[in-house]
């Protein structure tokens, strides 16, 4: 009971835990592919972490990367599971 609580306490965190001067950082850097745009809603596209914060990932805007809402469902239905890794590399292989 205990573990479960404590894994639960650490998703829930690493949900959590955003740094919106990061992600304003980020958008400054890698306007929206949507509309231009540096701030504001980016229709179609979230700011994702390259390296997951589930796994150590800094919250920055040097670990953040554009991606589609349909990929990044796709991705958090495996991101920080057992053998994520090897399926990061293959998309990221096939992504340009």
């Amino acid at each position: 009971m205990v573990a479960l609580s404590m894994m639960l306490a650490i998703g829930a965190q690493a949900r959590i835990h955003r740094d919106h001067k990061a992600i304003a950082e980020f958008k400054r850097e890698h306007p929206c592919p949507s509309t231009g745009q540096t701030r504001g809603a980016c229709p179609g596209w979230i700011v994702d972490h390259h390296q997951a914060l589930c796994v150590g990932g800094a919250d920055t805007a040097a670990n953040m990367r554009w991606q589609t809402v349909e990929a990044a469902k796709a991705k958090d239905r495996w991101e920080c599971r057992p053998g994520w890794e090897a399926k990061l590399q293959a998309l990221e292989r096939a992504t340009p």
